[in-house]
């Protein structure tokens, strides 16, 4: 704010004293010289709330995604692995459908008591299957959905380029995504345009590499790691603010 100059009157007459002035006052806002000068007001950080379940006991089939999520809203979820949390921030304005149909299925309890199927040493750790709840239908672990499929989500600048990037897993068919998704191990850039990103690892990724690995690629392809026993999921907790 401007400063008001107080100027002094020309009021001397011939042999008369000079009067002596009042202090200026100050400016209407002027600080007080010395004071501290306010900062400005922040807004309140809105906290993480859990969302609360659509279902008391898991549910694995639906013939489509329930719209759940707000797009005024943020969203994390946790994955409650058996080696420890994982908590991933997800991208609803990028990846809209991709992040909704998660959302859903974790409110439903649908990948409670799944497994990280498919977890590639120095690639990517793939869960989300229902079918990898039964340790008796191991051998159709990877071939599981919910019972629908969506089209995938690409062109919106997103990137596997670091570890810690949440990804769609899918078949040849860009309309078959449905409820397994991958989570990158390494920067791997070269799945860019192919699969949807929908979000990434913002704390736990020392979990994240701890996960068992089921296979190991080499000259030869994606090799079985034998003895490997799959982790478990144990249940999806989804946060929002």
């Amino acid at each position: 704010m401007k400063q008001l100059v107080w100027t002094l009157p020309l009021l001397l007459a011939a042999c008369a004293p000079m009067q002596q002035m009042d202090a200026a006052p100050m400016a209407p806002g002027t600080p007080t010289p010395g004071a501290p000068t306010p900062a400005p007001s922040q807004p309140p950080t809105r906290e993480w709330k859990a969302v609360p379940y659509l279902s008391a006991t898991p549910v694995r089939s639906f013939s489509a995604a329930q719209q759940v999520t707000d797009p005024s809203e943020e969203y994390r979820a946790v994955l409650n692995t058996a080696r420890g949390p994982i908590t991933l921030e997800l991208y609803p304005q990028q990846a809209p459908k991709a992040v909704n149909n998660f959302v859903f299925l974790a409110l439903n309890h649908f990948y409670d008591g799944t497994r990280f199927h498919r977890v590639i040493d120095g690639f990517m750790a793939q869960g989300g299957d229902p079918l990898s709840a039964d340790p008796a239908r191991q051998a159709d672990w990877g071939t599981g959905d919910p019972g629908y499929s969506f089209r995938y989500e690409v062109g919106n600048n997103l990137s596997f380029g670091q570890p810690g990037v949440l990804g769609m897993a899918r078949s040849a068919s860009p309309d078959s995504q449905g409820s397994q998704f991958f989570i990158t191990l390494a920067p791997s850039s070269f799945l860019d345009g192919q699969y949807t990103v929908f979000g990434r690892v913002v704390d736990g990724m020392d979990v994240l590499n701890s996960i068992t690995k089921t296979s190991a690629s080499s000259g030869y392809g994606e090799q079985p790691i034998p003895g490997a026993q799959a982790d478990l999921l144990n249940s999806v907790t989804i946060l929002s603010r």
